[in-house]
């Protein structure tokens, strides 16, 4: 309900957790049943209006402070920062799954990692942002990669990184930002055990998710029967797919003899007439893959 509300009240803001701080210009409820705050403009709201969010849910206070220009522009609606510089910039979200999050350690250990120059910011008290200049772009997915596997051996937490693109310095930024919010959320929910993620890998699930029900019908149906039979082919077939067709990194990934593995390639294929190596076969395969998981994943 609340996202309903939310589309009534311009400048308005949804949190699936509750913001660590917010503008005092801001009045914040939160649909315990959902779990979710919403932030409204207090210019937007007659006093009836008020009274009346003030029954159906509870207000919240949330302590103020300055939360950065950039988490004003980003969050709330505020005026784009002003840079020394017109350059690129890309923003990298970050989400810590974990009950005890000292966010002051993790984030010493994200400066520690990052260059100075680089802004953060706090969404709650599981989710930020990191803010990088073109010219401060230092860090790799694979480095990234290695930075949450250490982050989760130091402070036993779960870290996962979505590393956004590189977008020009305009008042879009924001659009582009809550789109990539958008891509990460789907991750967090749908591609368990990613913890790199980026437009990239989280398009085709995406895409897989969002088809219209005839459409993933037609896709689907030639091979979830012989995913079902065997859910072992299932798991090879998607790993092969997702390393290039490259049976070496294949074989290790899932600890197998080459043999074993061209042996569930032959299989796949003469159970469904599909060959792998062409291009539209694998696209078509993949797309299959893709669907087999979201849907089991949602039983």
């Amino acid at each position: 309900m609340l996202k309903k509300i939310m589309s009534l009240y311009e400048d308005s803001v949804l949190f699936s957790e509750p913001p660590l701080h917010i503008s005092n210009q801001f009045y914040i409820f939160n649909d315990q049943s959902e779990k979710e705050w919403l932030a409204i403009p207090k210019t937007k709201l007659t006093e009836k209006e008020l009274n009346l969010l003030q029954v159906l849910y509870q207000q919240v206070n949330i302590p103020s402070k300055p939360l950065g220009k950039w988490y004003e522009f980003l969050m709330l609606n505020g005026p784009l920062p002003t840079t020394s510089t017109e350059s690129n910039f890309r923003i990298i979200q970050f989400h810590i799954k974990g009950n005890e999050v000292v966010q002051d350690e993790i984030e010493s250990a994200l400066r520690g990692f990052f260059s100075d120059e680089v802004q953060y910011f706090w969404e709650d008290s599981h989710n930020g942002c990191v803010i990088e200049e073109k010219k401060q772009i230092s860090l790799t997915e694979s480095e990234l990669g290695s930075i949450s596997d250490t982050l989760e051996s130091d402070f036993y937490v779960k870290v996962s990184f979505y590393i956004g693109k590189l977008y020009p310095y305009s008042n879009q930024l924001r659009n582009q930002f809550r789109q990539e919010k958008e891509y990460f959320q789907f991750a967090k929910n749908h591609l368990p055990g990613s913890n790199i993620v980026s437009f990239e890998k989280v398009f085709p699930p995406f895409v897989a998710a969002n088809l219209p029900e005839h459409v993933k019908e037609k896709v689907y149906k030639d091979f979830s029967d012989v995913f079902l039979e065997d859910p072992e082919l299932y798991g090879t077939i998607k790993v092969f797919l997702e390393n290039n067709l490259n049976a070496s990194m294949t074989a290790k990934k899932l600890y197998i003899h080459r043999n074993t593995l061209q042996y569930r390639i032959d299989k796949f294929i003469d159970k469904t007439g599909v060959q792998l190596k062409d291009f539209y076969g694998a696209f078509t395969v993949f797309l299959s893959c893709l669907l087999f998981q979201h849907d089991n994943l949602h039983k």
